[in-house]
């Protein structure tokens, strides 16, 4: 059975962890699975943007626990807990949160370009009650994104926020009704389908390099002679939308 579905949606690829079981925690198989679906959305040149959900209104719990004592890893080398927190993909991928995203499943969300989230949602870092820390990207990245007094309450406490504080505090894109994260993912995802796809890829690599300002020189090099560059001038001066070939 497959605890990994995928679904294309015009131009974007809807990812759902499917294990509703167990609140959709990640174990060996998700992560293999989940490392699939995003080879998927990089291979596909029709596909220009991912949405990452859960099945039955829940995003994840975070690691499998029982899978974990048994030897199980979530992790895929090279690519992290869930073979997504330490992925680089080119692609941009939105989380689309209901229901709990706790520990490692916080961490798959942080590990996405863009976060919608229920305003009912539940956000936390539990891993100092189980003797652990967020390793998965959760130490890294979350003052990274939020002030740093802030961002350890999370660490420190483990205690969760909802998605409505979530937004307020700056750490998701969007906040909807129950219910409607994943639909209005989607809808951002088609927005970000308008642009070029070298444009964003470029952006997406910038923003994690360890040089910004070296990789920008070589990547608006590279933009400036490709296809896309003179379609955008051209789509531009002719009043029309333009049509991105990402050559």
């Amino acid at each position: 059975m497959s605890e990994v579905r995928t679904e294309r949606i015009g131009g974007t690829l809807l990812i759902t962890i499917d294990r509703p079981q167990a609140r959709n925690a990640v174990n060996a198989a998700v992560a293999t699975q989940l490392a699939a679906a995003l080879d998927e959305l990089e291979a596909d040149p029709a596909l220009r943007a991912g949405v990452l959900t859960g099945a039955e209104n829940t995003f994840s719990a975070g690691m499998d626990l029982k899978a974990a004592l048994k030897g199980e890893s979530p992790e895929i080398p090279g690519r992290g807990f869930g073979g997504l927190t330490e992925a680089e993909l080119s692609k941009p991928l939105i989380a689309a949160v209901e229901g709990f995203a706790m520990g490692g499943g916080f961490e798959l969300a942080l590990g996405c370009d863009l976060i919608v989230a229920a305003e009912d949602a539940k956000f936390g870092l539990p891993e100092v009650k189980r003797g652990l820390i967020a390793a998965g990207g959760g130490v890294i990245r979350l003052p990274k994104r939020i002030p740093h007094h802030l961002a350890m309450e999370f660490l420190l406490t483990g205690e969760p926020v909802t998605g409505r504080r979530a937004g307020e505090l700056g750490l998701v894109n969007r906040v909807t009704p129950a219910g409607d994260a994943a639909a209005v993912a989607l809808q951002l995802a088609e927005k970000l389908a308008e642009n070029a796809p070298l444009a964003l890829a470029a952006v997406k690599k910038i923003v994690r390099a360890a040089n910004p300002a070296t990789t920008q020189r070589e990547e608006i090099k590279k933009l400036m002679q490709s296809q896309d560059v003179r379609e955008g001038m051209t789509a531009f001066a002719e009043r029309r939308a333009p049509k991105w070939t990402g050559e």
